[in-house]
C-alpha cells in the first residue's frame, strides 16, 4: 500500500496532479466544440504558432505566455484573412500558416542563448511546474470555463449553423473570433504543463470520445471533461512507477479510451 500511495508523497508530484485537474475543464470544454465545428486543425495550426511568440517575449523580457497569446490571434487572424481573400480552402491556408509561424519560431530558437529548452516547450514540464504557474494556468482557466459555460448554447448554435445563429440576432462575428481568443488563452494555459506538440491532444481526443459515447450536447461536456480528469490524472501516475514523461503518457491514455470507444461504437452499430 505504501509503494501505491508513493507519488503522492512528492510535492512535485502533487503539483502535476492539480495543473493536469485544472487544465482538463477548459481543454474538454473547448474540444467538444472543436470537433462538432471541425476546428481540429485550427487547434493544431494555434497550438504550433505560439512558438514564435514564446521565443519574442523571452527576448524582449516580458511573461511568455503574453507572447503566445498574440502570436495564436494573428495565427488565428491571419487564416481568416487569406480564407476570405484567396480561393484556397481553409484547411490549405491553416498548414501553410502554422507551418511557416513554427519554422520561424525554431529558427528564431537557434538563434537566441536561453536556459529554456526547447523540448519543454514543445513537450511541455509537468513535473517542474511551480505554485505561480499553478496559478496563472488557474486563473485563465477558469475564466475560460467561465464563459465557455455561460456562452453554451450560443457557441453550440454557431457550431452547428452559423447562418441560423445570425438570423437569430446573435453576432456571428463575436462569436467566432471569442472562441479563437479563448482557444489561445486555452493553449497558453497548458503550454507549461504539456507544450505545444501534446495540447492539440487534449483539444480534440476528449470531444471526439464523447461525441462517441453520447448524442446529447451537456452529457458529451461532462463526458469529455471526466475521461479528461481520468487520464490527466492515470497519466501522471502512471508515469511514475514506467518512468515516462507525464504528457505523453497522459495523451496515450486518452488514445487508447478512444479507440475503446471506437470500438465499442462500431460494434453496436454492426449488431
Amino acid at each position: 500500500m505504501d509503494e501505491l500511495l508513493l507519488p503522492f508523497q512528492f510535492s512535485f508530484m502533487i503539483n502535476a496532479f492539480i495543473m493536469t485537474a485544472i487544465i482538463a475543464v477548459p481543454t474538454a470544454l473547448l474540444s467538444c466544440y472543436l470537433v462538432l465545428k471541425g476546428w481540429s486543425l485550427m487547434g493544431d495550426a494555434i497550438s504550433h504558432a505560439v512558438l514564435p511568440g514564446v521565443v519574442l517575449a523571452y527576448i524582449i523580457n516580458i511573461p511568455l505566455i503574453i507572447g503566445a497569446f498574440f502570436a495564436g490571434m494573428i495565427c488565428a487572424l491571419a487564416t481568416g484573412f487569406l480564407k476570405e481573400n484567396s480561393r484556397v480552402k481553409q484547411d490549405t491556408v491553416m498548414g501553410v500558416v502554422f507551418s511557416g509561424m513554427f519554422g520561424l519560431g525554431i529558427v528564431m530558437y537557434t538563434k537566441v542563448n536561453t536556459d529554456v529548452h526547447l523540448d519543454h516547450i514543445l513537450f511541455g514540464n509537468m513535473l517542474g511546474v511551480t505554485t505561480n504557474d499553478i496559478l496563472t494556468t488557474g486563473l485563465i482557466a477558469l475564466f475560460v470555463a467561465v464563459v465557455v459555460i455561460l456562452k453554451r448554447r450560443d457557441l453550440l448554435l454557431h457550431s452547428f449553423d452559423p447562418a441560423q445563429a445570425k438570423a437569430t440576432g446573435l453576432s456571428v462575428n463575436l462569436l467566432h473570433y471569442g472562441l479563437l481568443a479563448i482557444l489561445s488563452l486555452t493553449i497558453v494555459a497548458t503550454l507549461k504543463a504539456v507544450g505545444i506538440i501534446l495540447a492539440i491532444g487534449l483539444l480534440i481526443a476528449p470531444g471526439a470520445i464523447a461525441f462517441l459515447l453520447t448524442k446529447r450536447f451537456e452529457k458529451m461536456l461532462l463526458i469529455a471533461v471526466l475521461v479528461t480528469l481520468f487520464s490527466g490524472t492515470a497519466g501522471i501516475y502512471l508515469s511514475f512507477f514506467i518512468d515516462s514523461a507525464p504528457a505523453p503518457t497522459i495523451i496515450l491514455i486518452l488514445t487508447i479510451i478512444f479507440i475503446i470507444s471506437f470500438v465499442k461504437q462500431a460494434t453496436k452499430q454492426s449488431v
